[in-house]
């Protein structure tokens, strides 16, 4: 398949004009494959004009242009010539045969091993439309969109507009207004469906069967969020949600969290709860419908023109939706959790070999445009536009936001475009910013200067900035500094200063004769995109701050310095053991809980000063259940916490809990739980396949099937590790899910003599699934096989070595690229700290 470039896509936007699509889809054929017809019109400005349009089917049945047929031998590569053009009115016909997918790309099929019913969804991504229409697939030729369907007569089918059943299995639904191809769905299976509506918005959620009693348990609060950020966005914007009908669809394997497909948003369904979750989960859960919403407005009726101005999709959904959430829903704490997981994702990816600008100049093709969908793209362009924010004032930028959708609404736009629209409202000349913010990659570090007199009290304090010597641009930020004053039980701000920091450093005159605090913080309310250093020793401090924002700004810093091998991973562990039993956020505990096990731990300590670390996690999560109530949040964050830090000693209770022994009392061993403890025991080699086997049929769902999966694969036994290694890299039949499964139990750190050959194949072995597997997938396997835990120098020489080959696919090599950068700092970690792999 070729892969489509800003050239290309350029010249055929030139060419062409795009009028309309009719595509009548025939689910009915069988289980392997199915048919559709596409009828595109457009119009072209000159005689013999030539173009091409994409599809990739199985098999091409007519295609006819201008009631012309044209030769079926002449689709190569995923492209079907158009020559011969008229000026004017032109129509392609194209009728087809295409496979179904197994990957949550093009047409994806589910058999649902609850109870045999079968479920279907477009998830045409950046790049698979083709694969179940032909179409001009490009974001800047956008054209209504009218589908038909024919389906199994028991199946509900919904779509990106109104539809009707106008006959026993026959669907049909209105012309959409004009929309980019990547944004064009449909789900079909017979789907639990629950109604409701808000200012006159029709909404519904949809759901497998077997999740009717789940989705009926979660229905009033997705449906309170979904009202919640529809007020919030037509106050934000004055501009009305445009797509009529608002449906949110739980389909199965889904390969993103969800996808913003217009008036059909298709989310992926573990987030239809089955067990106890944390009130991290559903702020999640609620960010994530906040963010799709979003994009009805940024991206959907208001397109990026090409794949370089990705941002203008993400970063800005990224950051409403954090924002609406906080804004309009109960989690108003949300920037808290924003601050330890979301925007230490952008920070770790700015850092990396693969760094790019927000808005890059360029973005070659569609494979290039599939790696920048990173942190950078979501978390650093969401902080960027924070920090906008607090540049021009928060009426400029909705103001600008406003002008800028009445402009280019149902057409394209660009970086120039948004800047034109927010200069003009904020009356501040926005180039000079963009440059530095967006079109420059990686991140300044922000730092105190502190001097006191006698008396103690502040003589100067000046905040000084840098930059990486390979990135040097320094940027101007607005932030808040915060002097925090000890008062025994409480660590609170005593006063708060706003300033610019430009250049290398900048003066804090009006901190000049205070009492000096007990903690300065830069960057005080999070405002600005900069690495932090406190200069302060957080151990005594940090449980007792007051502010949920400020511990998660100090937490970050501390995470981040540890990164760069400034602060030794043991401290990092003593810091988290004596302070996490103090933090009433859920998020910040679970996020910096998880931190210190999966990587300060596991891959920065070497192996014979983890039980040492293990041990003092163990006993900070015992505490919390101690003190936690019965059912409470807190009770099962720290379980799950006290589950991933057992060791073999462990086994007895861990296996107690399975049976019922021993289990704090309100704590529900429901069975997400259960496969939680179960995974822990087969990875510690406590747990056979006859325990596997038991909870599979105990849990007959495709969530089992997975964990299943995950489980068998963690048992520490060849047999196992080399059937889990087959699936990961040789399987062509099971989905996505199951694979992923596969890899993400291979790799444990306690299990390096056994697979330490499965290093060496993986470099070796990894590269061919790329012929074969959809780029999503191959992301999201590679990215999990990736032996993590083999810190030592001959693994990142052997990844080096792979990458000089210069053969792999754009996304696995960006997957390679970045995890053995992390790998990389694991090693200088060790070294720094007398801790040899």
């Amino acid at each position: 398949m070729s892969s489509l470039t800003q050239q290309e896509a350029a010249t055929r936007a030139a060419t062409v004009t795009v009028h309309g699509y009719e595509l009548d889809v025939d689910l009915t054929g069988g289980t392997e494959t199915f048919r559709s017809t596409t009828t595109i019109r457009f119009s072209t400005a000159e005689d013999d004009a030539q173009t091409f349009v994409e599809l990739r089917p199985v098999s091409l049945h007519r295609a006819r242009l201008n009631g012309a047929d044209l030769d079926p031998a002449a689709l190569a590569g995923g492209r079907l010539p158009l020559t011969g053009l008229a000026a004017g009115a032109n129509e392609l016909t194209v009728e087809a045969e295409f496979a179904y997918s197994h990957a949550s790309e093009g047409m994806h099929r589910f058999l649902d091993p609850a109870d045999g019913e079968v479920y279907v969804y477009a998830q045409p991504s950046i790049t698979q439309a083709p694969a179940f229409m032909a179409c001009f697939d490009q974001p800047d030729l956008k054209a209504p969109m009218t589908v038909r369907v024919t389906a199994d007569p028991r199946w509900r089918v919904r779509a990106n507009s109104h539809g009707e059943q106008t006959a026993p299995g026959r669907w049909e639904f209105a012309p959409t207004p004009p929309l980019a191809t990547y944004l064009m769905t449909l789900a079909a299976g017979p789907y639990h469906e629950i109604t409701s509506e808000h200012d006159g918005v029709p909404m519904a959620l949809l759901a497998r069967a077997s999740l009717a009693a789940d989705l009926d348990r979660e229905a009033a609060e997705l449906f309170e969020i979904t009202a919640a950020c529809l007020d919030s966005y037509h106050e934000l914007f004055g501009i009305r949600y445009p797509y009529g009908t608002y449906d949110q669809v739980f389909v199965p394997e889904f390969s993103w969290g969800a996808m913003e497909f217009p008036g059909c948003v298709l989310i992926r369904d573990e987030y239809v709860f089955r067990s106890a979750v944390t009130d991290t989960e559903r702020q999640s859960r609620a960010v994530l419908i906040a963010h799709e919403m979003a994009h009805m407005w940024f991206g959907n009726l208001v397109t990026m023109r090409w794949w370089d101005d990705l941002w203008l999709n993400e970063s800005f959904a990224d950051y409403l939706g954090w924002r609406v959430a906080s804004e309009a829903t109960r989690w108003t704490n949300a920037w808290t959790g924003y601050s330890v997981a979301r925007k230490s994702w952008g920070y770790a990816a700015d850092q990396r070999p693969s760094t790019h600008p927000v808005a890059p100049e360029e973005v070659a093709d569609t494979a290039a445009a599939f790696t920048n969908f990173d942190g950078i793209s979501y978390a650093k362009g969401s902080a960027v536009l924070r920090q906008l924010v607090a540049w021009v004032g928060d009426e400029a930028f909705r103001a600008g936001l406003k002008t800028y959708f009445e402009t280019h609404e149902w057409g394209n736009a660009t970086l120039a475009d948004l800047l034109t629209a927010l200069s003009k409202a904020s009356g501040r000349d926005l180039t000079e910013w963009a440059a530095v913010w967006l079109r420059a990659p990686q991140v300044n570090t922000l730092r105190p200067q502190v001097e006191t007199d006698a008396e103690g009290r502040y003589a100067a304090v000046r905040v000084v900035q840098d930059a990486p010597p390979a990135h040097p641009a320094l940027r101007q930020h607005r932030i808040a500094v915060g002097v925090y004053d000890d008062a025994g039980d409480a660590v609170v701000r005593r006063t708060q200063v706003r300033i610019d920091v430009e250049g290398e450093g900048v003066e804090v005159p009006e901190l000049a004769g205070e009492p000096a605090g007990a903690l300065l913080l830069v960057n005080d309310d999070d405002l600005t995109y900069a690495k932090i250093r406190a200069g302060a020793d957080l151990v005594p401090l940090l449980p007792r701050v007051t502010d949920p924002l400020a511990r998660a700004v100090l937490w970050t810093s501390a995470w981040d310095a540890c990164r760069d091998a400034e602060l030794a991973p043991e401290e990092f562990v003593a810091l988290a053991a004596a302070t996490l039993p103090a933090e009433t956020q859920v998020p910040v505990f679970e996020t910096m809980l998880q931190t210190s096990v999966d990587i300060a731990v596991n891959r920065y300590l070497p192996p014979e000063r983890r039980p040492e670390a293990y041990a003092a996690l163990v006993v900070a999560c015992r505490g919390v259940l101690a003190q936690a109530a019965p059912g409470s949040d807190a009770q099962l964050a720290a379980a799950r916490g006290l589950v991933a830090c057992a060791g073999g000693h462990d086994a007895d209770w861990l296996a107690g809990w399975l049976d019922g022994a021993g289990v704090p009392e309100g704590l529900a061993l429901d069975q997400e739980l259960r496969w939680a403890v179960l995974r822990r025991l087969a990875a510690l080699g406590a747990a056979g396949e006859d325990l596997i086997a038991a909870e599979a049929e105990r849990d007959p769902s495709a969530r089992g099937v997975q964990e299943a999966t995950r489980c068998r694969a963690a048992r520490p036994d060849p047999a196992a590790k080399e059937h889990a290694w087959q699936m990961i890299t040789a399987d062509r039949e099971l989905s996505n899910r199951v694979v992923a499964a596969a890899a993400e139990g291979f790799w444990h750190p306690d299990q390096a003599d056994l697979t330490s050959g499965y290093v060496a194949r993986y470099f070796a072995e990894i590269g061919d699934m790329a012929r074969w597997r959809p780029e999503q997938m191959v992301t999201a396997v590679a990215r999990a096989a990736y032996p993590v835990y083999a810190v030592d120098e001959s693994t990142v020489a052997a990844a080096q070595a792979r990458l000089a080959a210069g053969d792999l696919h754009p996304a696995l090599r960006r997957v390679i690229v970045d995890a053995t950068d992390d790998l990389r700092r694991a090693v200088v970690v060790r070294a720094a700290y007398g801790a040899s792999g």
